[in-house]
């Protein structure tokens, strides 16, 4: 079992230092950042590489960071086998916030990025089925977004109280 600064150590060997950093904050478990054009190549690593073997991904989650004009990705990811967690972040502008999917390597990852992108607006370049998952097609802007503006009706019907 390896804690988040030895799987940081590992990956830096690999993907050098000024694509990934980690991070521990006053709460809650250590995560790393990558570079959003790295994360497939890294995710892969980490599901492949004998030390590390991250079978799992737990969940994967889109976020809205409005102080800096971002979007992001959360990856939580857990190895079964080794019996250690990480949860990896991507940031993007979110003028242009494109991610490269990741559900080649982790098939559960289909439906959390259809989730991602409906709710938060976060484009997973390579998904073989891009399009809204809760709510319908023609539905306009992101809900979980922090500048979304509910449309007052939809269809004719009112979204409302």
């Amino acid at each position: 079992m390896k804690n988040a600064e030895e799987i940081y150590e590992i990956l830096k060997d690999e993907f050098g230092e000024d694509s990934l950093e980690l991070h521990s904050g006053d709460i809650g478990s250590p995560w790393i950042t990558a570079g959003a054009a790295k994360i497939k190549e890294i995710a892969k690593y980490l599901r492949d590489d004998s030390a590390l073997l991250f079978n799992t991904l737990m969940c994967l989650s889109g976020v809205h960071y409005p102080n800096e004009e971002e979007l992001g990705v959360t990856y939580h990811l857990h190895s079964t086998n080794l019996h250690h967690s990480i949860a990896l972040k991507v940031r993007v502008p979110i003028d242009d916030p494109r991610v490269p999917s990741v559900e080649s390597i982790w098939k559960t990852a289909n439906w959390h990025e259809r989730e991602a992108w409906d709710m938060v607006g976060v484009i997973f370049d390579g998904h073989p089925n891009h399009k809204r998952i809760l709510c319908p097609d023609d539905w306009e802007g992101h809900p979980l977004r922090k500048d979304y503006v509910q449309q007052e009706f939809y269809q004719g019907i009112t979204t409302g109280e």
